[in-house]
């Protein structure tokens, strides 16, 4: 459709609006805001679609709200185990909850008052909100407006997935869209899945008082990560009180007795029924494509979401795309970094490839669980024996012992080069504590050489430092030159 045609539409009785802009960002989460804010900093005219809020997924339904519930959980469990610190409650404590899920959203309203609309358009970057629609690749229609873009990049992210589950369709349950909308917490609580999502809410609603029972298809939670340390995770849920059923299948659900009852299958195909108040689903996400009209674009796309080339360019060529939508990593630091890669393929004369090599991720149990590289069951696979692991304990750190944290294991898995391969922390302040195995893996640092780098005393950082010493000393070890003089030394001792 030509502009001179879609100035002179009309629909509905009025004329259809039209503007043109350099740069069209359609998804206002996390990489839509990077995306539009890079675009204008390269001096580019930029417009904005999003379909409700701007700060997507991350601020509403995802990382803001989870953290924030994660945070009250985390010292209501502190308060309840007060005895470990040597405090005594002189007088009975009962803790309430009814106005936890009002505080989470409340922070949500305070994170979002750095991404409203007006703070967009201050900048210059014109926001719409509403549902797009494709007319072809260049232009895009939004209620009575038709944008006019020279380049577009596709930011409209995921939702979560709904299980294939006789009955489900016909119940009321939760997944993370609507369940930091409740006003108060139910008694119990029926988990499905045991992905980062399902496993951090699990934990904080245990800890806010909810009787939790996660159901799990596979024999593994957190497959993506280090199995060794999942499974000590997993233990720790346990020893809580939090039910973990691995290996079950959820065959069919429906409401009773004012809840939900939940039917299984066990790995000896029997079956099995579980009660709870509220049944909560978190077994992946669906990429956000429908009702775009991707292919008046000529953009392809699938269920797994929109192809794109490792420049993250689509099939069309003046559109690309990035973040959940994407994939094939759907956290927001991810969008984010895939977002600076797109924009500025689209409007720079650069071809960037995006590098997953370095990945990282955090979950944010406690104790936490973060990831960075190949897991040693990959690095195995790849390069056979031809590796190196080094792990040193949580309870060996003095840091550890004064907070009473010390369930965890640091592993980090190089190479016979010392190049690290892939870091994995399970323990307290592990999202923090990965970045310094993130700068050694990004700038291809020996690994051994961490351990001549001052660290402070008592914290947990030493844990990367007293890793990277066992590293160092079996290097000493093997030196050929070291190995004779050991000998000679050796030798001299005996005459």
């Amino acid at each position: 459709m030509g502009m001179e045609l879609a100035q002179a539409k009309v629909q509905g009785g009025n004329k259809m609006e039209s503007i043109n802009v350099d740069f069209l960002v359609i998804g206002g989460g996390g990489g839509g805001i990077t995306a539009a804010n890079t675009a204008k900093g390269l001096g580019k005219s930029v417009a904005i679609i999003e379909k409700r809020k701007l700060g997507g997924e991350c601020t509403w339904t995802g990382c803001v709200p989870s953290k924030a519930l994660i945070r009250a959980s985390n010292i209501a469990h502190n308060i309840n185990n007060l005895k470990d610190y040597g405090l005594v409650v002189q007088n009975e404590l009962e803790l309430n909850t009814n106005n936890v899920m009002a505080h989470v959203r409340a922070v949500r309203e305070k994170v979002y008052v750095d991404e409203t609309p007006e703070i967009f358009e201050s900048k210059g970057i014109k926001v719409f909100l509403g549902e797009p629609e494709f007319l072809d690749n260049h232009q895009v229609k939004i209620g009575d407006t038709i944008i006019r873009a020279e380049k577009i990049v596709i930011t409209t992210g995921s939702r979560p997935a709904i299980p294939s589950i006789e009955g489900i369709e016909s119940i009321s349950y939760l997944n993370n869209n609507n369940l930091f909308d409740l006003e108060f917490l139910p008694e119990s609580l029926i988990a499905i899945g045991g992905g980062p999502i399902s496993i951090e809410l699990s934990q904080a609603l245990h800890r806010l008082g909810v009787k939790v029972t996660i159901v799990h298809r596979s024999g593994e939670i957190l497959k993506r990560d280090d199995q060794e340390l999942a499974e000590i995770l997993k233990q720790a849920l346990v020893k809580e009180g939090i039910e973990i059923m691995i290996n079950t299948k959820p065959v069919k659900v429906a409401h009773r007795g004012g809840g939900v009852v939940l039917t299984v299958k066990d790995e000896n195909n029997e079956e099995k029924e579980i009660h709870a108040d509220m049944l909560f689903t978190g077994v992946g996400r669906k990429a956000n494509t429908e009702g775009l009209n991707l292919e008046n674009a000529g953009v392809e796309y699938s269920a797994q979401g929109i192809k794109t080339d490792e420049h993250l360019k689509t099939t069309a060529p003046n559109i690309y795309a990035c973040g959940d939508v994407v994939g094939p990593y759907r956290f927001s630091h991810i969008a984010e970094y895939q977002a600076v890669i797109a924009t500025t393929n689209a409007l720079l004369p650069i071809r960037k490839k995006v590098d997953y090599s370095n990945i990282i991720w955090a979950t944010c149990t406690d104790p936490e669980f973060a990831h960075l590289g190949i897991t040693e069951a990959e690095a195995r696979e790849k390069y056979g024996a031809n590796i190196k692991i080094f792990t040193y304990e949580y309870k060996n750190l003095d840091r550890a012992k004064t907070d009473l944290a010390t369930t965890g294991r640091a592993k980090f898995i190089c190479d016979h080069h010392d190049k690290l391969l892939g870091a994995h922390i399970l323990g307290k302040n592990a999202g923090e504590l990965i970045h310094e195995a993130q700068i050694i893996k990004s700038f291809n640092i020996p690994f051994s050489k961490i351990q001549s780098v001052i660290h402070a005393y008592p914290t947990y950082s030493d844990i990367t430092r007293q890793a990277g010493k066992q590293d160092y000393i079996q290097k000493l070890q093997n030196n050929p030159f070291l190995k004779v003089l050991k000998k000679m030394t050796s030798r001299d001792k005996k005459e």
